[in-house]
């Protein structure tokens, strides 16, 4: 009887976290899809590098700003109730952009369906960390992680074909296509997703503004807050120019974009529980320090990288796609223990808002720093490499300030976090 109760219960957790997995899956690939479509929007938009970095930061200006806004009230509401309902909304945006006939439209529906799409982000990370124990937690963050690399795997892929296998609509296709999915896993989550509500019992005294002050200030957050705006800026300076460096300076043709990114995203997502499970077992500190240093070498060649076959081009952005999401894996199960479980759907949304910002200043400030020279090859990408490996040998050395390894202190958990 308990063994059946316990199997229940292991598989009602399994559809939970796969329902969690789904809604990730969707915003994240609804922000991936427009970095393999660079050449497409630069061409029939007839935009330059900069106006495509513009592009790409106003769904993560907007994700930021959301998710300040979403402090006053992300912790007042019921979590399955709100989580459903801004996902409805990001399905309307997201179809809104398959729509927009041109690029200031498309610009405004962008920004529309980043303000939702951060939240929602910030909202799983938070409903994952209050219904799993830490100790689980890495293995879990996994499972809802690896969204990054099932929309690698699949969904840009799939996107990619249809942009350029259907004439009639273009780069409107995968947005499409994001909406079609979106609806089938909104009734998934409606069926999937209990109740979440004992974040509600806790009375707050003062005003709401003053409490999330004092959330964003405390020591401890601050240190994660900066530690998190280093960690996008390491990732997201370089990721948006990828394909467009790979067929204008290193000759891959654009046919076989999809390629390189299906192969990452297969290596990732067998490599992200895995990561999990060593994160749990060795601990988030140890695994994300590995991950950070380990991770350069392949930051670096991409930013270098000449003109050389295919297989080269494979294995380096596989292990690039691999390293570079793997951090993220230890990194959302440290900076969720920081905070106490009463504040930390707020606090979510302050990393999230953070993880956002972070990613639009790091595609901006990339897209002024490469340029596109007259025999049509970027430049000065090496620069934005150099930047970015930089920022995160800083994490390397700012994450021992932020948690103190759980595998340390059996409490698991943190200096200065109450216990």
């Amino acid at each position: 009887m308990i063994e059946q109760q316990s199997a229940v219960a292991k598989k009602k957790e399994r559809f939970f976290l796969l329902s969690l997995a789904g809604i990730q899956f969707t915003h994240i690939l609804d922000f991936m899809i427009m970095m393999p479509l660079g050449p497409d929007f630069i061409r029939e938009l007839n935009i330059n590098t900069h106006q495509f970095g513009l592009l790409l930061s106003s769904y993560t200006f907007a994700a930021a700003l959301a998710g300040i806004f979403a402090t006053y009230f992300i912790d007042r509401f019921e979590r399955r109730v709100l989580l459903l309902s801004l996902y409805a909304c990001f399905i309307i945006a997201t179809l809104i952009c398959g729509i927009a006939p041109d690029y200031h439209s498309l610009f405004i529906a962008r920004a529309c369906a980043g303000a939702f799409g951060g939240i929602l982000g910030s909202l799983v990370q938070t409903i994952v960390a209050d219904a799993i124990p830490f100790e689980r937690r890495g293995k879990a963050l996994g499972t809802v992680m690896a969204a990054f690399s099932v929309s690698t795997v699949a969904g840009v892929p799939l996107s990619l074909m249809l942009a350029n296998h259907i004439p009639s609509l273009g780069w409107r296709a995968p947005f499409f296509f994001i909406g079609l999915i979106s609806s089938f896993i909104l009734y998934l989550a409606y069926r999937n997703i209990p109740k979440i509500s004992g974040h509600l019992g806790h009375v707050y005294e003062g005003s709401r503004l003053r409490q999330i002050m004092d959330i964003f200030f405390a020591h401890q957050h601050l240190r994660a807050f900066v530690f998190m705006a280093l960690i996008m800026i390491t990732g997201f300076s370089v990721i948006p120019y990828i394909a467009l460096y790979l067929t204008a300076n290193v000759g891959i043709d654009n046919s076989y974009i999809s390629l390189v990114y299906l192969c990452g995203g297969i290596a990732t997502l067998i490599s992200s529980r895995y990561i999990g499970h060593l994160a749990d077992k060795f601990g988030k500190v140890t695994v994300f320090k590995y991950l950070a240093i380990i991770s350069l070498i392949p930051l670096l060649i991409t930013t270098n990288l000449p003109q050389v076959p295919l297989w080269i081009v494979l294995i380096n952005q596989t292990a690039f796609f691999i390293l570079i999401s793997g951090r993220m894996i230890p990194v959302m199960a440290i900076v969720s223990q920081v905070v106490e479980p009463r504040t930390r759907g707020t606090f979510m949304s302050l990393v999230g808002s953070v993880q956002m910002f972070a990613s639009g200043v790091a595609s901006v400030i990339a897209g002024v720093v490469v340029t596109i020279g007259v025999d049509g090859k970027m430049e000065h990408y090496n620069l934005v490499g150099y930047g970015a490996a930089l920022c995160g040998l800083l994490t390397f050395w700012l994450v021992g300030y932020i948690h103190s390894d759980p595998h340390k202190n059996p409490q698991g958990t943190p200096q200065g976090t109450p216990q």
